[in-house]
């Protein structure tokens, strides 16, 4: 009850995560896997959130993970 209560009123903080689980060539992806094709589930909420299998940590902010993609590309031609 009191969890239910703290949740509601600021949110799961997805301390608790899933094991990386990337798709191949599905007709459907979830949306998390749409940037990275790997995506990792909240144990506590069951949101699907974006990951990084190559860093190994979730992704915060797409925008800031497409700059990261194209330094690194820049660097690497």
């Amino acid at each position: 009850m009191i969890e239910e209560l703290v949740n509601y009123f600021f949110g799961c903080r997805h301390a608790r995560y899933s094991f990386p689980v990337t798709v191949r060539r599905a007709k459907r992806r979830p949306q998390a896997a749409s940037l990275t094709g790997t995506y990792v589930a909240c144990l506590d909420c069951g949101k699907e959130l974006p990951y990084d299998w190559q860093q190994m940590k979730v992704i915060t902010s797409p925008e800031r993970h497409r700059e990261q993609l194209a330094e690194l590309a820049k660097h690497a031609a």
